[in-house]
């Protein structure tokens, strides 16, 4: 039978995320993939601006809270600082892809040995539902009512597709939560993520496709058909960079 108990690493704090986001599962496939690799006692979290602001209160673990986009500049001290710790951060598709952008290609390019978890839901869930950088073409925001408009709004950002052509990264990958196959190769990825940091490989970036129910105006499970019909289309699942030459996620 699974083991459904709680994660060692995870706190009795009720979650604060709107109900059918998928942030909390994602918090979950964390904990038990720093218990995986054996790192419960030296493990550090950056949080970022944005839906997942309050992560810190959701784990036992040193957590530090970066400005809006800073989170890779704040861990790239940490990782540093502390080398033999996993430095993980926590951003979302505006807090990463947007005013963060630079932050991240440039720790990425370095190759800094530390691993993001980034959650693409394709929208600012936290300030309103703005468009964010990884928009969909024709998706409708408040800030594009009509839908995104290339012409004028320009593309979507690729952000794996984008840093897979850097020198630095060690390993690229983007999965999805829309179901349980890609629930357990999420896991995987984040595992392979935290076990390439832990051998001192470089720089590892997780892409999680995700939900936002109440900004998509849809119902949870509404808003998981439209990342498996729609969001997966533009964003291609796998691996789009590994040193090990594996390509896979295990």
């Amino acid at each position: 039978m699974p083991d459904f108990t709680k994660p060692a690493l995870l706190t009795d704090t009720p979650l604060h995320y709107c109900p059918g986001c998928t942030h909390g599962m994602v918090h979950r496939l964390i904990a038990e993939a720093v218990e995986e690799v054996g790192m419960l006692d030296s493990c550090v979290g950056i949080a970022p601006v944005g839906c997942a602001v309050f992560a810190y209160n959701y784990f036992k673990c040193d957590f530090l809270q970066a400005a809006h986009g800073r989170a890779p500049a704040v861990a790239t001290g940490v990782k540093r600082a502390t080398p033999d710790n996993l430095v993980f951060v926590y951003q979302g598709d505006g807090d990463l892809a947007s005013i963060g952008m630079a932050e991240t290609v440039h720790s990425a390019t370095r190759g800094e040995n530390i691993t993001v978890i980034f959650i693409n839901n394709g929208i600012y869930g936290m300030t309103g539902g703005q468009m964010a950088p990884t928009t969909l073409a024709g998706q409708k925001t408040t800030t594009c009512v009509s839908g995104r408009d290339v012409k004028e709004q320009g593309n979507p950002i690729r952000i794996c597709e984008l840093l897979a052509t850097l020198d630095g990264p060690a390993f690229i990958a983007r999965t999805s939560m829309h179901d349980v196959k890609n629930i357990r190769d999420t896991k995987a990825a984040i595992v392979k993520g935290f076990r390439m940091q832990k051998e001192k490989k470089g720089f590892s970036l997780i892409e999680i496709l995700s939900t936002c129910p109440t900004n998509f105006h849809l119902s949870p499970k509404a808003s998981l058909d439209y990342i498996r019909d729609e969001a997966v289309k533009f964003y291609p699942l796998g691996v789009f960079k590994d040193v090990d030459g594996k390509g896979g996620l295990k």
